[in-house]
């Protein structure tokens, strides 16, 4: 038989030991660096049905949850959630709810209270820049950061899919001011670069990539970031992003770069780079980074 003393020994390291694994679990699975949510990330143009689908199913459970969109950056915010809505609509989830300035405080505060604890939020297209200046240090931004660290889906689409990243591209450049949509060089000092909502802080986001043919901007940003991972995200396409983990779904491609500090150097204004790791990934791969 035991001694009673040689019990109360065992049974307080059994405590101990399950403490430290109970740790290393928390640690593991939660935190600031490992929100509960996701990111379902498009590259704008249209949204095949199938891949609103996909991002229903990824977030709720069923028809009866509530989608609330952001069409801040918008021009014409009515507009654009009007045609958000009416995608969500057409598959089947009637519970569609536009998050912009107009309410009173009463009814602003319970909205808010319930974008926290959404399951679907969908950041609509537009400006990334005006999205920024209307959200950021707002109450929408801490509602939003709640609710991704809750567990929710935060998906967005062309400008809704800039803001995502802590370093957003804004689409202006130093030393060719007036716009074109054209990025002709690499060079240093050249992309203006803005603070995004910082939902993903390990990669740079930029949209409508091979469409409009951005290779060029998103890796000069790259080459003056080296560690950040650059994610260039077609039309009709999305990459789910999951911590450091992202899946394809649309009809398009996604290209990543990834470069290192020591490889990057400069010449008159032009970026060099060696080793430059590139990925070009179809519908359904999956990347690590």
């Amino acid at each position: 038989m035991t001694p009673p003393i040689i019990k109360m020994m065992l049974a307080g390291c059994c405590l101990i030991l399950s403490m430290a694994c109970h740790r290393v679990v928390s640690t593991g699975e939660s935190g600031a660096d490992h929100p509960a949510g996701s990111l379902f990330i498009i590259g704008g143009g249209n949204r095949p049905p199938e891949m609103i689908r996909d991002l229903c199913d990824l977030a709720l459970e069923d028809t009866a949850g509530t989608i609330f969109v952001f069409p801040h950056a918008s021009a014409e915010p009515d507009t654009s959630f009007f045609y958000a809505a009416l995608q969500f609509r057409a598959q089947g989830y009637a519970r569609v709810c536009n998050v912009f300035p107009g309410v009173d405080k009463e009814v602003r505060t319970t909205l808010l209270d319930s974008v926290r604890v959404g399951r679907l939020i969908f950041l609509a297209g537009g400006d990334q820049t005006r999205f920024m200046e209307q959200v950021s240090g707002t109450p929408l931004q801490e509602a939003l950061q709640d609710a991704f660290e809750n567990g929710a889906v935060i998906a967005g689409t062309s400008a809704g899919a800039a803001v995502m990243s802590k370093i957003m591209i804004t689409g202006d450049q130093q030393k060719y001011p007036e716009y074109t949509g054209d990025f002709r060089t690499i060079e240093a000092d050249n992309m203006i670069l803005s603070e995004g909502l910082g939902l993903l802080t390990s990669a740079v986001i930029d949209q409508h990539f091979i469409r409009r043919m951005r290779m060029n901007r998103l890796l000069s940003v790259v080459l003056e970031h080296p560690g950040l991972t650059g994610i260039g995200i077609d039309e009709s396409t999305a990459l789910h992003v999951q911590g450091r983990e992202g899946t394809v779904y649309g009809t398009g491609q996604v290209m990543v770069f990834r470069t290192v500090a020591d490889a990057v150097r400069t010449d008159n204004g032009l970026l060099g780079a060696r080793n430059i790791r590139l990925d070009l990934l179809l519908p359904g791969d999956t990347i690590h980074w």
